[in-house]
């Protein structure tokens, strides 16, 4: 921690909280009061996102570009824009374990919009490459390859974070922990000169030792393939998906945890690490200097830049 940081502790400051739903999971925020309502700047921001990136809103941006014709350009918001950017960043790095354009296969395994009833139905046609989506950033436009379909599930929430604690710092709030379904954002410290501390939730079934984290100007993503997915003839299928097999994974990875400056990095890194095998994972993760926690049953994995930061 800064001194300049020390130097703000305020043990009398109040912290406000403030919890709902959205996304369709909750959210929360805590934060040395400002003089301004931070619930409605925080619901503000959301709204925002769903009425971009929603799946589940038909007349979302997504909703519509998703309905519109291949091949056509088709404009979108700054911040829309933005993400698709670090999708596709992360999808190239990555070498597709993250891919924002595979709704059709999302879909028709039960992972988008509409529960299945019975088999997955199979997709009728290769997987699209991650370049099926055109990007044009002079004019704010993309465009779709036939049968490519945006699903920003893996990255949306993390930039909901990342757009709420940007709007909360233009209005002059410095010490806050904003949340999204398990994916956090810290800023600042504690009344108490303390950082914001978090403990990282592991997989039931796991004896692996929790980690406390402190989120002082960092964000903090983690992805559990034990929470969600999907039983098929009695068979169980996470709901994290392999874009380069169009099925859903089926290694050993049970919880992946990154830390990152930006929320939005995050989420979208513990979406692609969660796709790879560990091996794979800690590989890249070196080589990008990404601080990486994996568990896969009772064997933890970590990078060195989470090693380093341990240090």
């Amino acid at each position: 921690m800064t001194p300049a940081a020390f130097a703000q502790r305020n043990p009398a400051a109040i912290v406000e909280s403030h919890v709902g739903d959205t996304m369709g999971t909750s959210w929360s925020l805590h934060g040395v009061a400002a003089g301004f309502d931070m619930r409605a700047v925080a619901e503000a921001g959301f709204a925002r996102v769903i009425s971009q990136m929603s799946q589940w809103d038909a007349q979302s941006t997504l909703a519509q570009f998703n309905r519109a014709r291949a091949g056509d350009w088709f404009p979108i918001p700054a911040e829309f824009l933005h993400v698709i950017m670090a999708a596709q960043q992360i999808g190239r790095a990555s070498g597709g374990a993250f891919h924002p354009a595979l709704g059709e296969w999302s879909e028709a395994w039960g992972f988008g919009t509409a529960a299945i009833d019975g088999k997955p139905q199979a997709v009728q046609r290769p997987l699209v490459p991650i370049n099926a989506i055109g990007l044009d950033p002079q004019t704010s436009s993309i465009s779709r390859q036939q049968g490519a379909l945006l699903d920003l599930s893996g990255i949306a929430k993390g930039f909901a974070v990342d757009l709420v604690a940007e709007h909360l710092l233009a209005r002059g709030m410095r010490h806050f922990l904003i949340e999204i379904g398990g994916e956090l954002r810290g800023e600042g410290i504690e009344p108490s000169g303390q950082p914001w501390w978090v403990d990282i939730e592991m997989p039931p079934t796991s004896n692996v030792a929790p980690y406390r984290v402190a989120l002082h100007d960092i964000s903090i993503a983690t992805s559990g393939n034990y929470r969600r997915g999907i039983v098929i003839d009695h068979q169980h299928y996470s709901h994290s998906f392999d874009p380069r097999t169009g099925m859903p994974i089926a290694h050993g990875t049970s919880s992946v945890t990154v830390l990152h400056r930006s929320c939005m990095m995050a989420d979208g890194w513990a979406t692609a690490f969660t796709v790879m095998k560990a091996a794979e994972a800690m590989k890249l993760a070196a080589q990008l200097d990404i601080a990486l926690c994996i568990v896969a049953g009772d064997r933890e994995w970590t990078s060195p830049a989470w090693r380093a930061m341990l240090d």
